[in-house]
């Protein structure tokens, strides 16, 4: 059933796959469209004004270019043609239209050859060892990932995780005594403060420019749009120093040449700078890649709400007018419901309490509270600030992963399906007979990079046979994974009733 909410919904944002992809990265250039759309590549980075005069700042920019410039790596994703995936073209035309004018279904086939990248990005090298932090989307679909150091020496590197909810990866490169970059505190940067984003954008290698934080803590709704992240954290860095395709991944630093931030998206209605740049905040990031380091996998906790976002007028008019409710718009979120084993409602949390701070930090809307919590591990206890009837209360909250649990997990740990990338649903027997099938399932919640992805299947497909085995049940394919090591071979078919069998070497 599609609410007026839902409706409201995909017109918060639009956006287009960008970075890594042939389709941002290469062959849009020179092409232009009509529509306001959100691209994945961006860039951030903070400096103080106060106390100083023009050739300061110069100065300044020049220090801090120079730390930069060296720890910023160009990234090329190398995908084979039988792993291109034509939803990208579908999603690439829906944002832009056809800016090819007819010509999608032949650029389709004309796809980069295996020995050329498909698309470019950049990225940040962050420890002497070779660790490099980048986009998820510079990364997604790659058979093969090259980094190239801004001396021109080349790597191929290793993709040690990926990050969907965040749009950040990590990558390492088998090499010591590199130039790198530390972290800054990202809770410290101001509005108005300078920065600088160093990448690599529309091919042009080590290019720095220079602008100021716009803003904080924005959440534009770019990663759940494009569907690739389930629970998505968006708290974005938003500024104005000139962001293209190609930054995607590189750094934002403030005038120390600090990293701030890591670049992800932009504001535009052709694709290209338009003044406003988005880059995902360096404590965020940091954590992210930390877990990936530590356990293999991202560890977040989670409240265990469902929520409305009172800041957004035109949500809360929705809501009220579906549910019947009279919530007035203004500062905070509206918890409306809880999931199973919720560690807010266990810790007394009720649907109509207003969430308006998380420990020490202010929460005025979903993007605030999406970065407080979703910074956390399982386990981990933060203090609940909400209204309840007029009245301001506080109770400690422990979080749990999605599952309940409440301590950290390794890649041991993970179920089949969560380590191949998946979730799988049962089809009846009367769309088996339609499509002439003895057995079937269907792939859903695919999430991008992952095994499954890389084997060419999408939300959708339909998965025969695993391992020479008929499959009718997610249970089929965790009996059949189960402690299975070694080359997976999939049977499948597409929208259009095509069979493909792939392989994927099981986690």
């Amino acid at each position: 059933m599609k609410s007026t909410l839902k409706k409201l919904l995909p017109f918060a944002v639009v956006g287009v796959i960008s970075g890594a992809t042939a389709v941002g990265g290469i062959q849009y250039l020179n092409h232009h469209s009509d529509s306001t759309d959100q691209s994945y590549f961006t860039k951030a980075s903070n400096v103080s004004f106060a106390g100083m005069n023009s050739s300061a700042v110069g100065d300044d920019f020049v220090k801090a270019a120079k730390t930069t410039v060296p720890a910023v790596v160009t990234i090329k994703n190398y995908q084979s043609r039988s792993t291109s995936r034509a939803s990208e073209q579908d999603m690439f035309d829906f944002f832009f239209g056809d800016p090819f004018g007819g010509r999608g279904q032949q650029r389709q086939k004309q796809q980069a050859p295996d020995n050329m990248p498909s698309g470019m990005g950049s990225g940040v090298i962050v420890s002497p060892d070779g660790y490099i932090i980048s986009n998820n989307h510079v990364v997604a679909g790659a058979n093969k990932l090259e980094v190239v150091l801004s001396n021109k020496k080349s790597y191929i590197a290793t993709l040690v995780g990926t990050d969907p909810n965040t749009d950040i990866s990590l990558l390492k490169i088998e090499e010591k005594g590199l130039p790198f970059l530390n972290f800054a505190n990202s809770d410290n940067i101001e509005v108005g403060q300078w920065v600088l984003a160093v990448g690599n954008p529309l091919g042009l290698n080590s290019t720095v420019t220079a602008g100021i934080v716009s803003a904080k803590g924005r959440g534009i709704g770019i990663l759940g749009s494009q569907g690739k992240a389930a629970n998505p954290i968006e708290s974005f860095i938003q500024t104005d120093a000139a962001i293209n395709p190609g930054n995607s991944g590189g750094a934002l630093v403030n005038t120390n040449g600090d990293l701030i931030g890591i670049n992800s998206a932009i504001q535009s209605t052709t694709g290209y700078y338009q003044g406003y740049g988005f880059a995902v905040p360096s404590n965020l990031a940091r954590k992210i890649i930390e877990d990936i380091k530590k356990f293999g996998i991202v560890q977040r906790g989670f409240l265990g709400v469902t929520s409305l976002d009172l800041s957004n007028d035109q949500l809360v008019a929705a809501y009220n007018k579906e549910k019947r409710t009279n919530y007035k718009a203004g500062s905070g979120v509206l918890v409306t419901g809880f999931g199973e084993s919720s560690g807010a409602e266990d810790a007394g949390l009720k649907t109509g309490d207003i969430i308006t701070q998380i420990d020490t930090v202010p929460i005025t809307d979903f993007a605030d509270l999406s970065v407080a919590i979703g910074s956390k591990r399982p386990g981990d206890k933060v203090n609940v600030t909400y209204m309840r009837n007029g009245k301001s209360s506080t109770t400690s909250v422990t979080l749990r992963d999605q599952k309940g649990g409440t301590s950290t997990r390794t890649k041991a740990d993970l179920s089949v399906t969560e380590k191949i990338g998946a979730d799988f649903q049962s089809i009846d027997d009367k769309t088996k007979a339609y499509y002439g099938l003895n057995s079937g399932i269907i792939a859903k919640n695919v999430i991008e990079g992952s095994e499954m992805a890389k084997a060419g299947i999408v939300d959708g497909y339909i998965i025969t046979e695993i391992n020479g085995k008929p499959v009718n049940s997610q249970k089929d394919v965790e009996n059949i994974l189960n402690k299975f090591s070694g080359t997976v071979q999939v049977k499948y078919m597409d929208d259009y009733g095509r069979g493909y069998q792939r392989g994927f070497k099981m986690p």
